[in-house]
């Protein structure tokens, strides 16, 4: 990898290895996790009564359900009602999700059952070479325990094939398609149905009612197609009656690259937001290496990946969850204390902005275009879609300064409407919250562009926040 890129950013073709080896929020979270450990950060556990056994100059992190994570580093003379500077990013992106009962077939085709997960780009969905991935609960050998593994099928499975033009002439005026009926991806032949009108008790021509099987509770062996599930314990090396239940997505098996003349360009799936993310956890890992770290003084310095900003946010591992109150809480446990904690704290939302796109330029306001490699992305919005305010947005543009970056401004047109982040939501709590990003192309189709140059651009930004926040914070007055 690195020689293949030998001119280009180092930060760059260190996240083309960890997109790649993400597919899903769950392998996002695991990598965080192990480049975390590798930096000494010990993993506690939320069941646990980890407070009574930190001390300053410590470095934790903690997961909840396998799909979100929390990291911090404690100065070494940390104390109850300490502030606390965060970034928080997400790890889910649009995607198809493999349904409860997926079996499906249709023509002689076994195809899979899928749902659509977020506000994807979905045609761009189309014609591509599409695999699975994701977590699958498996039964111990020994029998009586269970446990959550990773699978990811390193090979072309799927694909939704598009209707050949001379079927559909109209296509490229007016390209519509249902995405219940015409969105079912093709995942093998039933060879013995080819040609033979036998009816088969799974098929879709089949019209009349079927009587359910008869099956255990725990049992999903009948719900899926017998090749898909042999295959999945092929991968994890059981049989397939030890598999009890998955959340599977598919994902898109050409892997990310640099492109552009000069490799100036990311061209890869998640971008949204698998770069903020990555550059998050680069950023603390990176801090507890430097010089300064046993020096640094005020603030717990903090990451939190969260999963499902793609549909809400509303679960136990988005960020309406109680993950960051409750760390909150755990580091400061007494009323004033905590009220101490939240006002001393910061919050920086990163989330991948807007690029201005060149044939379409007129979808951005004409003042606020941002580029790509043109520095960090300032999102504001007077109906605080965005969290920005003019203090918050202040303190990042010192922060960015003092690593000798730019910044560019971002607001939507007032003839638009404007996408939201965690920003908001976080900021319920109390905490100052800015919204920044990179800057992106074709955000949630299945190939994102944006600049090579931007992922050590929020590296900068998050390890100046880790930095020097505290000292910042302590020479500006608002109230």
């Amino acid at each position: 990898m690195q020689m293949l890129y030998q001119s280009s950013p180092e930060a760059a073709t260190k996240f083309l290895k960890f997109v790649n080896a993400s597919p899903t929020p769950f392998h996002a979270v695991s990598n965080a996790a192990a480049r975390l450990e590798k930096a000494g950060f010990q993993k506690i556990r939320e069941k646990d009564e980890w407070e009574k056994n930190i001390r300053g100059g410590g470095k934790y992190y903690f997961t909840r359900n396998q799909a979100a994570l929390v990291a911090f580093t404690l100065p070494q003379k940390w104390q109850h009602g300490a502030g606390v500077s965060i970034v928080a990013t997400h790890v889910d992106s649009p995607n198809l999700r493999v349904r409860p009962i997926s079996k499906r077939s249709k023509a002689g085709y076994l195809q899979v059952g899928v749902e659509t997960y977020g506000g994807g780009i979905w045609h761009s969905w189309l014609d591509r070479d599409l695999s699975i991935a994701g977590r699958v609960v498996v039964a111990d050998k020994a029998g009586g325990t269970f446990k959550s593994k990773l699978i990811k099928i390193d090979r072309p499975l799927l694909r939704i094939p598009t209707l050949a033009i001379h079927l559909d002439r109209n296509v490229n005026d007016n390209f519509k398609f249902n995405q219940e009926t015409e969105f079912v991806p093709i995942l093998g032949l039933i060879e013995s149905e080819l040609n033979n009108s036998k009816d088969d008790s799974d098929s879709d021509d089949e019209k009349k009612p079927k009587r359910a099987p008869t099956k255990v509770a725990s049992s999903i062996q009948t719900n899926h197609h017998p090749a898909l599930l042999s295959l999945l314990a092929g991968e994890l090396s059981i049989a397939p009656e030890e598999i009890h239940d998955f959340e599977l997505s598919l994902y898109d098996t050409q892997p990310a690259t640099l492109g552009g003349i000069n490799n100036e360009f990311i061209f890869s799936p998640r971008m949204d937001n698998l770069v903020s993310s990555f550059c998050a956890v680069e950023a603390i890992a990176e801090s507890v290496t430097s010089q300064s770290f046993p020096s640094i003084e005020g603030n717990v310095n903090c990451i939190a990946l969260f999963n499902h900003e793609e549909i809400g946010s509303v679960s136990t591992s988005g960020a309406e969850s109680s993950l960051i109150p409750s760390l909150l809480n755990r580091l400061s446990p007494t009323p004033s204390s905590f009220a101490q904690s939240i006002s001393h704290s910061f919050l920086i939302s990163a989330d991948m902005g807007h690029a201005v796109h060149p044939n379409y330029t007129s979808k951005h306001e004409d003042k606020h275009k941002p580029v790509m490699n043109g520095g960090i992305i300032i999102k504001t919005n007077a109906k605080q879609r965005y969290a920005s305010d003019a203090i918050t947005t202040f303190i990042v543009k010192q922060l960015v300064e003092r690593k000798g970056g730019k910044v560019q401004e971002f607001e939507v047109r007032n003839d638009m409407p404007c996408g939201s982040t965690v920003g908001p939501m976080l900021s319920k709590i109390g905490i100052r919250t800015v919204d920044v990003g990179g800057a992106l192309l074709s955000m949630h189709s299945i190939r994102e562009t944006a600049g090579s140059h931007d992922v050590q651009n929020a590296i900068d930004l998050f390890s100046s926040l880790f930095e020097g926040f505290a000292a910042l914070d302590k020479g500006l007055t608002v109230d």
